[in-house]
């Protein structure tokens, strides 16, 4: 409130979310070899959070985490397939109530409670039916990734107009490539993928959501305006388009970190994951070297993309006005621990890039500095409100803005851990286990020395951070830490008690789950 009598509130917020952007996968954070120059700049007119974490490893409980500012069980989408449940505020909510539009382009992966939506008396394809069901968002294009573009978006229709004619042109030429031999191949085969993509640069995904993204803002010059500017990669299938797709090689990636000890006596949940096919694929070392560089050249497009769009918004003047954040939904395993896709708490998956550009006078002493502090992405709802001069006082969030990080005066909330969770109820690790779909959760608190992991129905994990920062020693298996497990556990009871955080699930659920679990992943992963 002091801050609001002697600040003027911004004008604009663009918020910029990659999908499976690893947090050590940028030059600004280390990365020996790849090239994010545009990224690396804005890190200096910024603050960087080095301690970011998402919370859940997975795309859409993450992101419904983010959009609501709340935890996992609090808002209860504990896995991609999960609606929103219709009584849960976004930041689509929140920003309506002031006149204020949450505009998006690119991916959400809202799924709509279309029978909460219709239980409560709402008509089906009025502006509130649709503002409930995309999760408060104005969706000006949603393009979700990973399959053929639904009606939310125009993205293959503009791929006819540019001559890829197809009934399904992101299938058969946006992940798809051709062999040596003229044979047209698949990039869901990860054996494909340092092929180029058969559209250019310039029409793939990540280029036209760009494209989309200047014609808004220079339409929106001089307005009020929040945009949600969604990248749907480095995400698999991990395809290409030239010259992205052989920027770099083998040699060009980091260490693969993974430990000969992870395998002895491994976690039950850990040791499921690793018969998932995707962890079996991904334990080859052909698998790693042929994908990692493409999945670094997808990141090296993000950054050109977002260079374009930094400009838009710096020769119009736009960029004196907009609170800018960048971040990612979660992770890649990419190998590391054995392991593909993502899902489990290692630090590859929940830790995620995180920067804020606030473009007022105060915000200078803390440009090209880091913030080392435990923060979380639920952080991200409040630190939008707080940049427009909207209390959060009445609002159930819980998270807390980030904004008094960046002007370095002002007191910050400090966390002692950040919390994740897991429900592998929708995965084959499931049916590995013999767990029933209420059987599934797991969850992470995590401070700056300790990692501790409590998995329903067996032993918890726990790691020494300091120590051992690649998480390979499991403690808990030591019976001189059980006083360790013991504590944090009890910390853990303490949070879950406040956050009441266990969601039933309904017997349609878990029929649902039963069935989805046998069919997830039939393409993903394979050789």
């Amino acid at each position: 409130l002091g801050r609001s009598l002697t600040m003027a509130p911004l004008r604009n917020v663009l918020f910029v979310m990659c999908d499976q952007l690893r947090f050590d996968h940028l030059g600004c954070s280390g990365h020996a070899t790849i090239k994010t120059p545009n990224l690396d700049r804005f890190s200096k007119q910024c603050t960087r959070f080095t301690n970011a974490f998402v919370q859940a490893g997975v795309c859409g409980p993450s992101r419904m985490s983010t959009y609501t500012g709340r935890y996992v069980s609090s808002h209860g989408v504990t896995w991609n397939r999960v609606p929103l449940p219709v009584g849960q505020l976004t930041l689509g909510d929140y920003l309506l109530k002031e006149s204020r539009s949450l505009d998006l382009i690119g991916k959400s992966h809202v799924i709509p409670d279309l029978a909460g939506i219709e239980r409560i008396g709402v008509k089906s394809q009025t502006s509130l039916w649709k503002h409930l069901a995309s999760g408060g968002f104005n969706e000006i294009d949603r393009i979700d990734g990973h399959g053929k573009p639904g009606l939310e978006s125009g993205y293959a229709n503009w791929l006819r107009g540019k001559g890829y004619q197809s009934e399904d042109p992101w299938n058969d030429y946006v992940v798809s490539a051709q062999s040596p031999t003229g044979e047209k191949v698949s990039g869901w085969f990860l054996r494909n993928v340092h092929l180029p993509s058969l559209v250019a640069a310039e029409h793939s995904e990540t280029a036209y959501v760009t494209d989309k993204a200047i014609d808004y803002l220079k339409e929106k010059a001089g307005q009020n305006w929040t945009l949600h500017l969604s990248y749907v990669k480095p995400h698999w299938p991990y395809m290409a388009p030239a010259p992205y797709h052989n920027k770099y090689s083998a040699k060009d990636i980091q260490p693969v970190s993974r430990n000969p000890q992870e395998l002895i006596d491994p976690h039950p949940v850990y040791s499921a994951y690793l018969k998932q096919e995707e962890s079996l694929t991904f334990a080859k070392e052909e698998t790693v070297h042929q994908v990692r560089p493409v999945y670094m050249g997808l990141i090296e497009q993000v950054d050109n993309e977002f260079g374009r769009v930094l400009k838009q918004l710096e020769e119009s003047g736009e960029i004196s006005q907009t609170l800018i954040i960048f971040t990612s939904d979660h992770g890649d395993l990419g190998g590391d621990h054995f392991l593909g896709e993502k899902d489990l708490f290692y630090d590859q998956v929940v830790k995620v890039p995180l920067m804020i550009f606030d473009p007022r006078p105060q915000a200078h002493a803390m440009r090209g500095f880091t913030v080392n502090e435990l923060v979380e992405a639920i952080d991200i709802v409040p630190t939008i409100l707080d940049s427009l001069g909207i209390s959060t006082a009445d609002k159930p969030i819980q998270g807390y803005s980030l904004l008094p990080y960046l002007f370095k005066s002002e007191k910050s909330k400090k966390r002692d851990f950040v919390i994740s969770q897991i429900d592998y109820s929708f995965r084959k690790a499931r049916l590995t286990l013999k767990r029933q779909p209420n059987e599934c959760s797991g969850w992470m608190l995590r401070s700056q020395h300790w990692k501790y992991i409590e998995w329903q129905g067996f032993r918890p994990q726990l790691f020494n951070l300091k120590e051992d920062p690649e998480e390979f020693f499991d403690l808990c298996k030591d019976p001189g830490h059980a006083h360790m497990c013991s504590s944090l556990k009890n910390e853990l009871m303490t949070w879950m008690k406040d956050v009441n955080a266990r969601v039933t699930l309904s017997d349609q659920e878990v029929a649902n789950r039963t069935d989805k679990a046998k069919d997830h992943g039939i393409y993903y992963g394979t050789w």
